[in-house]
């Protein structure tokens, strides 16, 4: 691929991933939450959702959405419970995010790895938004004279680069403030508006509409 159209890409992609969305928000939650360490399993359940999208779009799913409005609103409004579900479990906590520092509290509130990984991963899987983001911009970029396969393992790669990257200096930056948000009175605003953003995001989905030829 050509040097110059891998940079035109990369600059898009990564305009396109600073911008802040539920997967940012998930790496900060958690890095406040249980350490800059647990954001990196939620990261890597981001890049994976990512994949799986890449390569659907690859294989057609982001055209069939395209043209299937029964099937883009039951994608779309799974992909909106889901944050719903993630907001409303914020809101609804009882206690304060950052509570205690307590080790035996801190271990027993922990989520697993696999469960914060798999949590990214839907999250990320069933946004619709990211599916139809990568069908407009891969064909912009892919040639379609050379072989498929490379193309779509360099383009996929350079965004999950990317994507861990800037998950990565969310969760580094929120870890580094996480000082600042150990008061509890302070931990639980910080909890509601983490739970309205995602609640937010879960609606900005539901008002998406499908593009149309």
């Amino acid at each position: 691929m050509d040097i110059h159209l891998l940079l035109a890409y990369s600059l898009v992609a990564a305009i396109a991933i600073a911008s802040p969305g539920p997967a940012s928000l998930m790496a900060i939650n958690n890095s406040i939450q249980y350490g800059a360490r647990s954001a990196i399993w939620s990261s890597l359940g981001n890049v994976s959702g990512l994949f799986c999208l890449s390569a659907a779009a690859m294989l057609g799913l982001g055209a069939l959405l395209a043209s299937s409005e029964i099937l883009f609103n039951a994608v779309k409004i799974l992909g909106a419970a889901y944050l719903f579900y993630l907001g409303g479990k914020q809101l609804l906590k009882k206690n304060s995010m950052l509570a205690n520092d307590g080790a035996g509290s801190s271990k027993a509130n922990r989520p697993t790895r696999m469960k914060l990984y798999k949590s990214a991963f839907l999250t990320a899987a069933t946004n619709p938004k990211a599916t139809m983001f990568f069908t407009a911009l891969f064909p912009q970029f892919i040639d379609q004279g050379a072989a498929l396969l490379p193309q779509f393992l360099i383009l996929t790669s350079i965004f999950m680069a990317l994507s861990l990257m800037s998950l990565g200096l969310y969760a580094m930056l929120a870890s580094r403030a996480k000082g600042v948000l150990t008061r509890p009175a302070f931990s639980r605003w910080v909890s509601r508006v983490v739970g309205t953003t995602f609640i937010g995001f879960g609606a900005a989905i539901l008002m998406m509409r499908r593009q149309t030829a």
